[in-house]
């Protein structure tokens, strides 16, 4: 695993924090949308599919900053839309630095080298790009719907890396997925140098252009099965590895939904990253509020059955990992070994 030292320790402090409080639901990563606009249309996005005023408007730094402290969650990831879009991503970037927060800036990088050229940017151990890549070329230029972007995308990982900025890619699979051509990109990515890898199923949002190649959730283990078999010692991934074991069908987890909550143009979403059914004003009355047992894989909601992407699971991984000296021992092991 490739996450720093120093995260690490901010993550298991703050999680360990959390339990000898007794609380049961707290966050672990803020997903914090300033603009749903976007620069690509890609056909398993549902994020994106806004009327034009909407698309149009962005939140303040100030909004931002205010949901980052009353959520206080050590990590806080922008996805997007497109972040560098965003006319005060610098400046947000920056606060959120000082304020010692975690940053995973998710990007498709074809504004990367221009905004790093702007001197939007410094440095800093707080602060990783997080670049999508959804494979090789072949398979990343057809999920973004546009030819060439991955050559971009690479040049905008070597431009960051030469200027000593944290990389990591976050890769989504859908169905049809060639888990022989994904061990060569993970590959090509160490290759490059990046810091770590991310990876999880797509899903399938209802708004999403294209609706055929959604994993199913029996084919998402059987997919990572195959392409996470005997891993090689050089890849690294920056998520954890009993998420990693859970994709595989090794674990039988339940979605945590409240660990990755979403704060964007219309407050905070319920109930979760993906569904949008409806909003809450403040974080405390999403978390106390949000009718929770009807979400999940196992209270029967159809929206959730299939659904084992990392923004749900991730957080129920690491709770697993500080729950037991069990789970605790199976993390060290996997880390330390390589193995999965």
């Amino acid at each position: 695993m490739s996450v720093p030292m120093s995260q690490m320790w901010t993550v298991a402090t703050y999680v360990l924090g959390q339990r000898l409080r007794g609380r049961q639901r707290y966050p672990l990563v803020l997903m914090l949308e300033p603009l749903f606009r976007c620069n690509l249309a890609c056909a398993g996005c549902g994020k994106i599919q806004y009327p034009g005023h909407i698309l149009r408007r962005h939140l303040t730094v100030e909004q931002c900053l205010a949901a980052v402290e009353e959520c206080g969650a050590p990590m806080v990831s922008i996805p997007g839309g497109e972040p560098l879009m965003y006319p005060d991503i610098g400046r947000l970037v920056q606060e959120l630095v000082a304020r010692k927060k975690y940053v995973y800036l998710c990007t498709n990088a074809i504004l990367l080298k221009e905004k790093l050229d702007g001197g939007l940017f410094t440095p800093s151990k707080y602060l990783s790009f997080s670049i999508h890549m959804d494979g090789l070329r072949e398979e990343h230029d057809e999920a973004v719907c546009r030819d060439g972007v991955y050559d971009v995308a690479v040049e905008g990982i070597r431009e960051a890396l030469r200027r000593g900025f944290r990389v990591t890619t976050n890769t989504t699979l859908f169905d049809g997925a060639n888990p022989m051509r994904m061990r060569d990109f993970f590959d090509a990515m160490m290759d490059l140098g990046v810091e770590g890898m991310m990876v999880s199923p797509g899903y399938s949002y209802a708004k999403a252009p294209d609706q055929e190649h959604f994993l199913r959730r029996q084919r998402a283990h059987e997919l990572f099965r195959t392409m996470l078999a005997n891993p090689k010692k050089r890849w690294r991934f920056n998520q954890s590895p009993i998420f990693l074991q859970f994709l595989m069908g090794k674990h039988d987890f339940e979605c945590t939904p409240w660990g990755n909550p979403t704060y964007n143009l219309f407050g905070w979403q319920r109930p979760c990253y993906l569904l949008q059914e409806g909003y809450a004003p403040s974080f405390r009355e999403l978390l106390e509020t949000t009718r929770w047992d009807e979400y999940g894989r196992r209270s029967g909601n159809p929206k959730c059955r299939d659904c084992m992407v990392h923004c749900g699971y991730e957080p129920t991984a690491v709770n697993h990992t500080f729950g037991s000296w069990r789970g605790f021992r199976e993390a060290v092991v996997a880390t330390v070994t390589g193995r999965l």
